[in-house]
């Protein structure tokens, strides 16, 4: 009974660990979700919303009322031998309140919220930020993936090679000494795939560590298109699509809106808000018979003479002006960051497409034909091995513009502010 035990406990691991080896890749959709619910920095920025909003409850709060208690003759001796303490005894209640004029409250809960619209705008800018390092990342490993892919086949095709140079050498077709040159530039090709391993695992490990995952890096793997596409939108398109969504240039806008906020803030604050109060009174000591209980009312006008809030009315008046310079920069900013990363993305398709079209086929055409005039006699063991190089280079050229495309891709949709290309 115990060796079933045993075997179950076994059987049911086994399963676990093959469905932990086992689990699919993730789509640059998974990527991004799994970002937005780990990343430390984002989920740490989007608390500034929270403490936003709760600064708005504090701005839309009333002054508190006062209340005042006063008692005052109690006796603390005996008058000609009778001890009444309490007789007269005066009871006195105050009750005031501030009486805020010129919409104070409302401007400042205005001002709160507007507040917290930058808070929002920013924290979407360190998105469109870390989005674009999370892409770079995930480009970065479909890279090293399609690198690693394409150095086994390069391995693979010239061990092919080698076991026809071996049968030749076994027929007497060949010099010994050609076969050593061949199996020499074999490192090569070994090399290039350790390589590429290295790169691959340092690619998945900085994926990793910007989702926050602490999947072994065995187990995380993703997929993608490893490709481009030529089809490109006019430049003008992509300028609109940034002035309209950029966070940052909204958040400028924000500032200058909370800025003439501010200031209608700051001429509210100049004017004078009242105190009105109230009081009961029990047992005054007044001149008056009829005084036993008696009530009152006030009110408490400070004069503002010197003190009319003038700094604070001229700082937020030159801070509106300061922020409308801001904006004008943020906004010379998007079209200029739109530009460049359209130019570069312009030039990475211009590269692009002649090696699709034509270089690709071409390395390979070369290839072939001078791999089959070599294993038939009629080309030099130079002839095949300048050959095979050129092939290699020009694949490994084409993958390398196809990282820098998608790399540009992701410039672009950070200058944007939104996945405008894909």
């Amino acid at each position: 009974m115990r060796k079933i035990r045993w075997l179950c406990c076994a059987l049911v691991l086994c399963s676990t660990c093959a469905s932990a080896q086992s689990s699919p890749p993730l789509t640059w959709e998974q990527v991004r979700e799994r970002f937005e619910q780990q990343n430390p920095s984002l989920l740490a920025d989007r608390l500034n919303i929270d403490e936003s909003k709760a600064q708005e409850i504090s701005a839309n709060l009333r002054p508190n009322p006062t209340f005042s208690l006063l008692t005052d003759g109690t006796q603390i001796a005996p008058y000609q031998g009778v001890w009444r303490p309490f007789a007269g005894t005066e009871l006195s209640t105050n009750f005031g309140y501030l009486h805020e004029r010129q919409r104070k409250r409302e401007l400042r809960l205005e001002s709160a919220q507007k507040a917290t619209g930058i808070a929002v705008d920013t924290h979407a800018d360190l998105e469109r930020t870390l989005l674009f390092e999370l892409r770079g990342a995930f480009a970065s490993t479909l890279q090293a993936k399609a690198v690693l892919q394409l150095a086994r086949d390069n391995l693979a095709y010239y061990d092919r090679v080698l076991e026809v140079s071996r049968e030749r050498l076994n027929a007497g077709d060949m010099a010994e000494m050609d076969l050593d040159r061949l199996e020499l530039q074999r490192v090569q090709y070994e090399s290039d795939v350790q390589t590429a391993e290295v790169n691959l695992r340092t690619a998945k490990i900085e994926l990793l560590t910007l989702l926050n995952a602490r999947t072994p890096v065995e187990q995380f793997d993703v997929i993608g298109l490893y490709d481009f596409d030529d089809q490109l939108m006019p430049r003008d398109k992509f300028r609109k699509i940034a002035l309209d969504t950029r966070p940052d240039l909204k958040a400028a806008v924000d500032a200058i809106y909370k800025a003439q906020t501010d200031h209608k803030l700051a001429i509210a604050n100049g004017s004078t808000d009242p105190t009105l109060s109230t009081w009961y009174t029990y047992n005054p000591s007044f001149n008056n018979p009829y005084d036993h209980q008696t009530l009152g009312a006030g009110v408490s006008i400070p004069l503002r003479i010197f003190d009319r809030n003038q700094g604070e009315k001229l700082r937020t008046q030159l801070d509106i002006a300061r922020n409308q310079r801001l904006r004008d920069a943020a906004e010379a900013q998007v079209l200029s960051d739109v530009d460049s990363a359209y130019a570069s993305l312009s030039s990475n398709l211009a590269m692009l497409q002649p090696y699709k079209q034509k270089y690709l086929q071409q390395a390979a055409r070369v290839r072939d034909t001078v791999a089959f005039a070599y294993q038939h006699g009629g080309a030099s063991l130079l002839d095949f091995l300048n050959a095979q190089s050129e092939y290699r280079t020009v694949q490994l050229s084409y993958v390398s513009l196809i990282g820098s495309y998608l790399t540009a891709v992701s410039q672009l949709n950070l200058a944007v502010g939104r996945e405008a290309m894909r």
